[in-house]
């Protein structure tokens, strides 16, 4: 069986954006927009235009200079939005208007202050608006995880009946398991009459910790598109992150059946961009792109890496345009990552006395660091004769 193409739908510049302590300038918007076409994402969504004349300005700056991917903008689903929204991405080479309105019985009830019945009305009146624009019209159903799902299918017939090509499920609070958020695609696909006229959508959110692993099951269940960002921010815990959803399906292949048309290698790069620009830290052990995430301290690892590094690699660092894997010396390391590692200082051990010698002041010294510099390594060469005195007298 061939895999399925899934389309990578990157809102970065602006869920991404929506995380408190960022705020992107149209000149950093534009610098990760090329760098998110040069990754090769199907979709990006510059902004949300209605929000700031600001904000309009550098969705249309985006929309000037990528050629390659479809740009979007989010509106909320009123007519003045769509109007602007549409004027926003105009320019570009590929471009998509993103509704949004909530399905939720707490969002009906407290936010929109609509009956449902109301808030179908408007979904389909703004669809067919946004038609006059342009025909890929994504539709987005707020928090459709804590929909009721007779309501949820009456509304996705409709919008899809409308014009919509792309329906959206929103985990929006992160309230879903994969198991609940799969079923969700499965029944929609199921009853829906109309469904196999437009692409379904995961756009999962990250409170407990289950944003990649939702999206990646809604993609066993039929969706066909991923919305992320560049890793995971996003409000509040974030969203799911895009170079693992993308490495989980790079990966796994076998097991998911799906590819996307990203260009991995160049995934380290877009994340430390997105890094640098945002001032927002990748955590060290954060998966795919994290500084340990090809790094190797224990002893037993590091032997296996030594012998074959698919001991313990799934991936490779290359794959992921990220430097060779380390192997990073610490008290819990072994006498063959040692060696190594003194090897790449310049330095051979004559005899296994010699290795056993300076491998037990490394212990010493180990016990007392957190992190151990070329310093501290060629130290346990240095002076080892009245090292060994001591240790004898000792």
């Amino acid at each position: 069986m061939s895999a399925e193409k899934i389309t990578i739908f990157d809102t970065t510049l602006r869920d991404g954006e929506q995380s408190p302590g960022i705020n992107l300038d149209t000149g950093e918007k534009v610098e990760i927009a090329l760098m998110l076409e040069g990754l090769k994402v199907d979709v990006i969504e510059a902004g949300f235009a209605v929000s700031s004349p600001g904000e309009f300005e550098a969705i249309k700056a985006v929309a000037r200079v990528v050629k390659d991917s479809t740009i979007c903008s989010l509106s909320r689903a009123v007519e003045r939005d769509i109007d602007l929204t549409a004027e926003a991405v105009s320019g570009a080479a590929s471009s998509r208007i993103h509704i949004v309105l909530a399905t939720s019985p707490i969002h009906m009830k407290y936010k929109l202050q609509m009956t449902p019945e109301n808030v179908l009305e408007h979904a389909v009146r703004a669809v067919v608006h946004a038609r006059r624009y342009s025909e890929d019209i994504e539709f987005s159903c707020e928090d459709a995880s804590r929909s009721e799902p007779e309501f949820l299918a009456r509304f996705v017939e409709q919008v899809i009946g409308a014009g919509a090509t792309t329906v959206s499920l929103p985990d929006t609070v992160g309230y879903a398991t994969p198991d609940e958020y799969g079923k969700l695609f499965t029944y929609l696909r199921n009853v829906v009459p109309n469904a196999d006229k437009a692409v379904f959508s995961a756009h999962c959110h990250n409170d407990l910790g289950m944003a990649v692993s939702n999206s990646l099951e809604a993609t066993r269940q039929g969706a066909r598109q991923i919305e992320c960002t560049i890793n995971g921010i996003g409000e509040r815990a974030g969203n799911a992150s895009l170079e693992e959803i993308v490495m989980a399906l790079h990966t796994r292949e076998d097991f998911f059946r799906c590819r996307t048309s990203v260009e991995t290698r160049r995934l380290t790069a877009a994340s430390r961009l997105v890094s640098e620009i945002t001032g927002f830290v990748v955590q060290p052990n954060k998966a795919i792109v994290g500084r340990n995430a090809f790094s190797h301290q224990s002893g037993i690892h590091q032997d296996g890496m030594l012998k074959n590094p698919l001991t313990y690699q799934i991936m490779t660092a290359a794959e992921v345009g990220a430097d060779e894997y380390r192997l990073v010396l610490g008290k819990n390391s072994g006498r063959n990552g040692f060696r190594m590692c003194m090897r790449s200082l310049g330095v051979e051990f004559g005899s296994d006395a010699d290795l056993d010698l300076a491998f037990s002041r490394f212990k010493d010294i180990a016990d007392q660091k957190a992190s151990l510099c070329d310093e501290d390594l060629l130290a346990t060469v240095a002076g080892m004769e009245a090292f060994s005195r001591e240790k004898h007298i000792a």
